[in-house]
């Protein structure tokens, strides 16, 4: 295979061609939304159904679509028993609105998985943030690429292109998952409600080394997901592959914070900043 970014599209590897591959591709579905619905990712009429791409170093695709994660149910269990134990009944749904004091929107929760006594009454829930992986580059036109190749045609090579995709972790954890956190996780620990943080593999190695405590004392698991492929033309299949148990407050503080560089690194920056505006205005100082 050449040099290209995309893993899965369409919830699919790229060099599957079996008959329901074809079908789900011709369809624009989501194996992972539901029978029969459609992908909507960018555009409705023309989906951009790419779900994970390909990363150097890693063994395999980063996840970039948070709908991904919902394969056969796999995060909801995972989060319910460590938020109920194991065994315990439960229920979930998506997308539920969470509000601040003064009542207004702090974003949407991705899965609030919850737990009802015989008379209907909600007894215990807890929260869980699906965080997918931003892409860097164009991931548009290699899947449009892709898309226009006879069936079985996965021998292409995008290596060359200005705008190769690449997960960017960076802007995954500063602009999305720690903001997300800090706000949504702040209203939900003042409730004293456990909540889990969705990702894949690949991001967890970008983020900061996580201080860890007991199962039994933790109210923030990482539930970290890896896609493996157990046969060479077999789909991936979602798995979990660590559990990280941490306290919320010390997890913040440690993602939020920026480990400083040397003083005297910044010193000699700055010298060579005042020389190139000396050199390019004149010495104003007075004689």
């Amino acid at each position: 295979m050449g040099r290209q970014p995309l893993g899965e599209v369409f919830g699919t590897p790229i060099d599957a061609v079996d008959e329901q591959t074809l079908q789900i591709r011709s369809k624009k579905l989501c194996p992972f939304a539901g029978p029969g619905r459609r992908c909507n990712k960018d555009k409705a009429e023309n989906p951009l159904g790419v779900c994970s791409v390909n990363h150097a170093g890693q063994a395999n695709p980063t996840i970039t679509c948070p709908t991904r994660f919902l394969e056969s149910g796999i995060v909801a269990k995972d989060a319910a028993e460590f938020f109920f134990g194991p065994n315990a009944s439960w229920s979930f749904v998506p997308e539920v609105k969470l509000k601040d004091v003064n009542g207004k929107a702090a974003g949407n929760i991705d899965l609030v998985i919850y737990q009802k006594s015989k008379a209907g009454d909600i007894v215990d829930f807890g929260s869980v943030e699906i965080q997918a992986v931003y892409i860097s580059g164009n991931v548009r036109e290699p899947f449009d690429h892709f898309m226009k190749l006879p069936p079985g045609t996965d021998h292409f090579d995008w290596s060359n292109s200005p705008l190769y995709p690449r997960p960017d972790f960076l802007s995954s954890s500063r602009k999305r998952l720690i903001p997300q956190l800090m706000y949504k996780g702040g209203i939900l620990k003042s409730w004293g409600k456990k909540q889990a943080v969705v990702l894949d593999k690949a991001f967890l190695s970008s983020l900061p080394t996580l201080q860890t405590v007991r199962s039994s004392d933790a109210d923030l698991v990482w539930l970290v997901y890896d896609l493996v492929r157990t046969e060479s033309i077999g789909p991936y299949k979602l798995t979990l592959v660590e559990k990280i148990y941490t306290d919320f407050n010390t997890t913040m503080s440690s993602l939020s914070s920026t480990q400083a560089g040397t003083v005297e690194s910044f010193v000699i920056d700055l010298h060579r900043k005042i020389s190139q505006a000396v050199g390019q205005e004149g010495n104003h100082e007075q004689e």
